[in-house]
Protein backbone atom coordinates (compact mmCIF):
# COMPACT_ATOMS: atom_id res chain seq x y z
CA UNK A 1 0.00 0.00 0.00
CA UNK A 2 1.27 3.44 -1.12
CA UNK A 3 0.64 6.37 1.09
CA UNK A 4 1.64 10.07 0.74
CA UNK A 5 2.30 12.83 2.96
CA UNK A 6 3.23 16.18 3.51
CA UNK A 7 5.28 18.12 6.67
CA UNK A 8 2.19 20.78 7.76
CA UNK A 9 2.66 21.68 11.73
CA UNK A 10 5.12 19.60 12.13
CA UNK A 11 3.24 16.52 11.70
CA UNK A 12 2.67 14.26 8.66
CA UNK A 13 -0.64 14.45 7.02
CA UNK A 14 -1.93 12.11 4.34
CA UNK A 15 -2.57 14.00 0.96
CA UNK A 16 -3.84 12.35 -2.20
CA UNK A 17 -0.54 14.21 -4.59
CA UNK A 18 0.97 11.70 -6.53
CA UNK A 19 4.23 14.10 -6.23
CA UNK A 20 4.49 14.37 -2.18
CA UNK A 21 7.29 15.28 -0.19
CA UNK A 22 7.24 11.91 1.79
CA UNK A 23 6.08 8.53 0.02
CA UNK A 24 5.53 5.44 2.59
CA UNK A 25 5.28 1.92 1.34
CA UNK A 26 3.22 -0.19 3.57
CA UNK A 27 3.96 -4.15 3.04
CA UNK A 28 4.53 -3.64 -0.88
CA UNK A 29 2.56 -6.01 -2.94
CA UNK A 30 4.36 -8.12 -5.58
CA UNK A 31 3.43 -4.91 -8.16
CA UNK A 32 4.25 -1.86 -6.03
CA UNK A 33 8.08 -3.49 -5.25
CA UNK A 34 8.36 -4.02 -9.07
CA UNK A 35 7.71 -0.38 -9.33
CA UNK A 36 9.89 0.51 -6.99
CA UNK A 37 12.99 -1.20 -8.26
CA UNK A 38 12.16 0.19 -11.65
CA UNK A 39 11.15 3.81 -10.76
CA UNK A 40 13.21 4.46 -7.41
CA UNK A 41 16.50 3.22 -8.73
CA UNK A 42 16.54 0.23 -5.53
CA UNK A 43 18.13 -3.09 -6.20
CA UNK A 44 16.25 -6.35 -5.18
CA UNK A 45 18.26 -6.98 -2.04
CA UNK A 46 18.24 -3.37 -0.92
CA UNK A 47 13.84 -3.85 -0.98
CA UNK A 48 14.02 -7.05 0.21
CA UNK A 49 16.60 -5.76 3.34
CA UNK A 50 14.06 -3.05 4.35
CA UNK A 51 11.37 -5.92 5.05
CA UNK A 52 13.74 -8.03 6.71
CA UNK A 53 13.11 -7.94 10.56
CA UNK A 54 16.98 -9.60 11.15
CA UNK A 55 18.62 -7.29 8.84
CA UNK A 56 20.65 -5.31 10.81
CA UNK A 57 21.25 -1.04 10.98
CA UNK A 58 23.18 0.36 7.92
CA UNK A 59 23.79 3.65 5.85
CA UNK A 60 24.72 3.93 2.48
CA UNK A 61 25.36 7.01 0.89
CA UNK A 62 25.14 6.75 -3.01
CA UNK A 63 25.87 9.18 -6.08
CA UNK A 64 21.58 9.86 -6.60
CA UNK A 65 20.25 9.11 -2.83
CA UNK A 66 21.06 7.97 0.61
CA UNK A 67 19.70 4.45 1.45
CA UNK A 68 19.11 3.65 5.04
CA UNK A 69 18.24 0.73 7.82
CA UNK A 70 16.72 1.57 10.77
CA UNK A 71 15.69 -0.63 13.80
CA UNK A 72 12.12 0.42 15.28
CA UNK A 73 10.36 -1.52 17.93
CA UNK A 74 7.25 -3.37 17.00
CA UNK A 75 4.06 -3.60 18.45
CA UNK A 76 4.17 -6.25 21.73
CA UNK A 77 1.48 -8.38 23.12
CA UNK A 78 1.39 -9.05 26.78
CA UNK A 79 -1.91 -11.57 26.20
CA UNK A 80 -1.09 -15.63 26.88
CA UNK A 81 2.65 -15.17 25.57
CA UNK A 82 4.76 -12.29 25.66
CA UNK A 83 6.62 -11.07 22.38
CA UNK A 84 8.50 -8.00 21.92
CA UNK A 85 9.71 -7.78 18.71
CA UNK A 86 11.61 -5.60 15.90
CA UNK A 87 10.63 -4.38 12.33
CA UNK A 88 13.11 -2.75 9.86
CA UNK A 89 12.43 0.57 7.76
CA UNK A 90 13.91 1.58 4.74
CA UNK A 91 14.72 4.76 4.11
CA UNK A 92 15.51 6.86 0.82
CA UNK A 93 16.74 10.43 0.79
CA UNK A 94 16.50 11.34 -2.53
CA UNK A 95 16.80 15.49 -3.85
CA UNK A 96 13.19 15.61 -4.08
CA UNK A 97 11.50 13.60 -1.73
CA UNK A 98 11.84 10.75 1.10
CA UNK A 99 10.75 7.35 0.61
CA UNK A 100 10.17 4.95 3.76
CA UNK A 101 9.39 1.26 2.89
CA UNK A 102 7.92 -0.70 5.66
CA UNK A 103 6.64 -4.04 6.32
CA UNK A 104 3.64 -2.51 8.82
CA UNK A 105 2.34 1.03 9.95
CA UNK A 106 4.73 2.32 12.68
CA UNK A 107 2.92 5.32 15.18
CA UNK A 108 5.38 7.50 13.72
CA UNK A 109 2.57 8.67 11.23
CA UNK A 110 0.14 9.28 13.79
CA UNK A 111 2.35 10.97 16.48
CA UNK A 112 3.41 14.88 16.45
CA UNK A 113 7.54 15.15 16.05
CA UNK A 114 9.47 15.60 19.19
CA UNK A 115 11.61 18.69 17.27
CA UNK A 116 11.36 20.98 14.86
CA UNK A 117 11.67 19.65 11.56
CA UNK A 118 11.90 21.68 8.58
CA UNK A 119 13.48 19.59 5.92
CA UNK A 120 13.61 15.47 4.94
CA UNK A 121 16.57 14.67 7.04
CA UNK A 122 14.54 16.41 9.96
CA UNK A 123 12.33 13.90 9.28
CA UNK A 124 14.48 10.81 9.38
CA UNK A 125 16.15 12.69 12.74
CA UNK A 126 12.56 12.74 14.00
CA UNK A 127 11.86 9.22 13.28
CA UNK A 128 15.19 8.32 15.04
CA UNK A 129 14.52 10.47 18.11
CA UNK A 130 10.98 8.28 18.28
CA UNK A 131 12.63 4.92 18.01
CA UNK A 132 14.70 6.24 20.85
CA UNK A 133 11.46 6.82 22.73
CA UNK A 134 9.88 4.25 22.05
CA UNK A 135 12.69 1.67 23.14
CA UNK A 136 12.61 3.09 26.88
CA UNK A 137 8.76 3.16 26.91
CA UNK A 138 9.06 -0.78 25.84
CA UNK A 139 11.86 -1.76 28.20
CA UNK A 140 9.57 -0.01 31.08
CA UNK A 141 7.17 -2.36 30.13
CA UNK A 142 9.47 -4.92 30.19
CA UNK A 143 10.37 -4.24 33.75
CA UNK A 144 6.48 -3.97 34.62
CA UNK A 145 5.94 -7.69 32.94
CA UNK A 146 9.66 -8.71 34.80
CA UNK A 147 7.88 -7.63 38.18
CA UNK A 148 4.60 -9.33 37.59
CA UNK A 149 6.16 -12.41 36.54
CA UNK A 150 8.50 -12.49 40.10
CA UNK A 151 4.95 -11.98 41.97
CA UNK A 152 3.18 -15.12 40.60
CA UNK A 153 6.41 -17.36 40.76
CA UNK A 154 6.60 -16.59 44.48
CA UNK A 155 3.22 -17.91 44.70
CA UNK A 156 3.67 -20.70 42.18
CA UNK A 157 6.23 -22.39 40.36
CA UNK A 158 4.68 -22.75 36.81
CA UNK A 159 6.02 -23.71 33.67
CA UNK A 160 3.78 -20.73 32.34
CA UNK A 161 5.84 -18.10 34.16
CA UNK A 162 9.46 -19.49 33.62
CA UNK A 163 8.49 -19.32 29.63
CA UNK A 164 7.40 -15.78 30.18
CA UNK A 165 10.50 -15.18 31.58
CA UNK A 166 12.29 -16.91 29.17
CA UNK A 167 10.44 -14.60 26.51
CA UNK A 168 11.63 -11.54 28.40
CA UNK A 169 15.20 -12.31 28.24
CA UNK A 170 14.78 -13.04 24.49
CA UNK A 171 13.44 -10.12 23.42
CA UNK A 172 16.10 -7.87 25.48
CA UNK A 173 18.28 -9.82 23.21
CA UNK A 174 16.97 -8.76 19.83
CA UNK A 175 16.57 -5.18 21.95
CA UNK A 176 20.06 -5.24 22.78
CA UNK A 177 21.15 -6.26 18.82
CA UNK A 178 19.38 -3.78 17.43
CA UNK A 179 20.35 -0.57 19.84
CA UNK A 180 23.56 -1.61 19.01
CA UNK A 181 23.05 -1.69 15.15
CA UNK A 182 21.39 1.85 15.57
CA UNK A 183 24.35 3.20 17.65
CA UNK A 184 26.56 2.05 14.85
CA UNK A 185 24.46 3.61 12.18
CA UNK A 186 23.87 7.13 13.93
CA UNK A 187 27.98 7.35 13.87
CA UNK A 188 28.35 6.69 10.74
CA UNK A 189 25.92 9.01 9.25
CA UNK A 190 27.42 12.19 12.40
CA UNK A 191 30.90 11.51 10.49
CA UNK A 192 29.22 12.19 7.22
CA UNK A 193 27.29 15.38 7.84
CA UNK A 194 29.41 17.54 5.65
CA UNK A 195 28.03 15.13 3.05
CA UNK A 196 24.44 14.85 4.11
CA UNK A 197 24.08 18.72 4.22
CA UNK A 198 23.58 18.53 8.14
CA UNK A 199 23.18 21.90 9.29
CA UNK A 200 24.45 23.06 12.93
CA UNK A 201 21.30 22.24 14.88
CA UNK A 202 20.59 19.03 12.61
CA UNK A 203 24.20 17.72 13.80
CA UNK A 204 23.19 18.81 17.68
CA UNK A 205 20.00 17.06 17.30
CA UNK A 206 21.79 13.97 15.73
CA UNK A 207 24.40 13.89 18.94
CA UNK A 208 21.57 14.09 21.43
CA UNK A 209 19.67 11.35 19.69
CA UNK A 210 23.23 9.20 20.01
CA UNK A 211 23.38 9.54 23.40
CA UNK A 212 19.54 8.90 23.87
CA UNK A 213 20.44 5.59 21.63
CA UNK A 214 23.05 4.51 24.18
CA UNK A 215 21.34 5.25 26.83
CA UNK A 216 18.90 2.89 25.99
CA UNK A 217 21.13 0.15 24.98
CA UNK A 218 22.81 0.51 28.80
CA UNK A 219 19.60 0.08 30.30
CA UNK A 220 18.43 -2.77 28.10
CA UNK A 221 21.75 -4.43 29.04
CA UNK A 222 20.66 -3.23 32.91
CA UNK A 223 17.80 -5.23 32.45
CA UNK A 224 19.15 -8.05 30.61
CA UNK A 225 21.66 -8.95 33.04
CA UNK A 226 18.97 -8.89 35.83
CA UNK A 227 16.60 -10.99 34.39
CA UNK A 228 19.64 -13.37 33.55
CA UNK A 229 20.11 -13.37 37.25
CA UNK A 230 16.96 -13.36 38.08
CA UNK A 231 16.23 -16.80 36.02
CA UNK A 232 19.20 -18.41 37.53
CA UNK A 233 18.23 -17.66 41.18
CA UNK A 234 14.82 -19.08 39.80
CA UNK A 235 16.02 -22.36 38.57
CA UNK A 236 18.23 -22.94 41.83
CA UNK A 237 15.38 -22.43 43.78
CA UNK A 238 13.31 -24.91 41.82
CA UNK A 239 16.10 -27.38 42.38
CA UNK A 240 16.87 -26.60 46.17
CA UNK A 241 12.63 -26.77 46.38
CA UNK A 242 13.05 -30.10 44.37
CA UNK A 243 15.43 -31.37 46.91
CA UNK A 244 13.27 -30.24 50.24
CA UNK A 245 10.57 -32.26 48.34
CA UNK A 246 11.92 -35.23 47.79
CA UNK A 247 14.00 -35.14 51.22
CA UNK A 248 10.17 -35.59 53.04
CA UNK A 249 9.22 -37.85 50.62
CA UNK A 250 12.36 -40.64 51.70
CA UNK A 251 11.63 -39.48 55.52
CA UNK A 252 8.49 -40.78 55.09
CA UNK A 253 9.47 -43.87 53.23
CA UNK A 254 11.61 -44.22 55.49
CA UNK A 255 9.26 -44.45 58.62
CA UNK A 256 6.68 -46.86 56.86
CA UNK A 257 8.79 -49.18 55.35
CA UNK A 258 9.26 -51.17 58.24
CA UNK A 259 5.36 -50.66 59.26
CA UNK A 260 4.25 -51.96 56.35
CA UNK A 261 6.59 -55.02 56.66
CA UNK A 262 4.75 -55.41 60.24
CA UNK A 263 1.44 -54.56 58.69
CA UNK A 264 1.83 -57.02 56.16
CA UNK A 265 3.17 -59.95 58.42
CA UNK A 266 -0.20 -59.10 60.73
CA UNK A 267 -2.27 -59.92 58.17
CA UNK A 268 -1.02 -62.98 57.26
CA UNK A 269 -2.84 -66.44 58.25
CA UNK A 270 0.94 -67.03 60.70
CA UNK A 271 0.11 -64.47 62.69
CA UNK A 272 -3.16 -65.70 64.07
CA UNK A 273 -1.99 -68.79 64.40
CA UNK A 274 0.77 -67.36 66.56
CA UNK A 275 -1.24 -65.71 68.73
CA UNK A 276 -4.28 -67.96 68.54
CA UNK A 277 -3.86 -68.40 72.42
CA UNK A 278 -4.82 -64.70 73.19
CA UNK A 279 -8.07 -62.85 72.24
CA UNK A 280 -7.73 -61.57 68.76
CA UNK A 281 -8.39 -57.73 69.58
CA UNK A 282 -5.78 -57.96 72.33
CA UNK A 283 -3.25 -59.17 69.72
CA UNK A 284 -3.91 -56.72 66.66
CA UNK A 285 -3.82 -54.02 69.35
CA UNK A 286 -0.10 -55.52 70.41
CA UNK A 287 0.69 -55.19 66.75
CA UNK A 288 -0.26 -51.58 66.44
CA UNK A 289 1.72 -50.50 69.66
CA UNK A 290 4.62 -52.30 68.01
CA UNK A 291 3.81 -50.36 65.13
CA UNK A 292 2.95 -46.79 66.61
CA UNK A 293 6.55 -47.71 68.63
CA UNK A 294 8.49 -48.52 66.23
CA UNK A 295 7.65 -45.28 63.80
CA UNK A 296 8.34 -43.44 66.73
CA UNK A 297 11.82 -44.56 67.64
CA UNK A 298 12.63 -44.04 63.26
CA UNK A 299 11.24 -40.46 63.73
CA UNK A 300 13.64 -39.77 66.37
CA UNK A 301 16.55 -41.41 64.53
CA UNK A 302 16.26 -39.62 61.68
CA UNK A 303 15.38 -36.19 63.30
CA UNK A 304 18.77 -37.25 64.95
CA UNK A 305 20.44 -37.51 62.10
CA UNK A 306 19.33 -34.54 60.45
CA UNK A 307 20.43 -32.01 63.48
CA UNK A 308 23.65 -33.83 64.09
CA UNK A 309 23.98 -33.50 59.70
CA UNK A 310 23.57 -29.61 60.67
CA UNK A 311 25.82 -29.43 63.36
CA UNK A 312 28.63 -30.99 60.94
CA UNK A 313 28.11 -28.48 58.28
CA UNK A 314 28.38 -25.78 60.70
CA UNK A 315 31.62 -26.68 62.08
CA UNK A 316 33.27 -27.03 58.88
CA UNK A 317 32.04 -23.35 57.59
Amino acid sequence: MKKSYQLIDNRLVPVEQKTALIEAYLNPDAQERSDIVSQLGIDHHSLASALDPDEISRVELRPNHTFIIWKHPDTFSLDKEIYFNICSIGMMLMSNKLVLILAKEIPFFEEKFRHPAESRLGIVLNLFSQTAHHFLEHLRVIRMASRDIQNKINTALGNEQLIQLFALGESLTYYLNALSSNGVMLTKILHNAEKLSLTMEETELLEDIIIENDQCAKQAEIYDNVLSGLMDARGSLVNNNMNQILKNLTVINTVFLPLTLIASLGGMSEYSRFTSRLDWKLAYAILLAVMLLIGWVTTIIIEHMGRHSKLFHRKEK
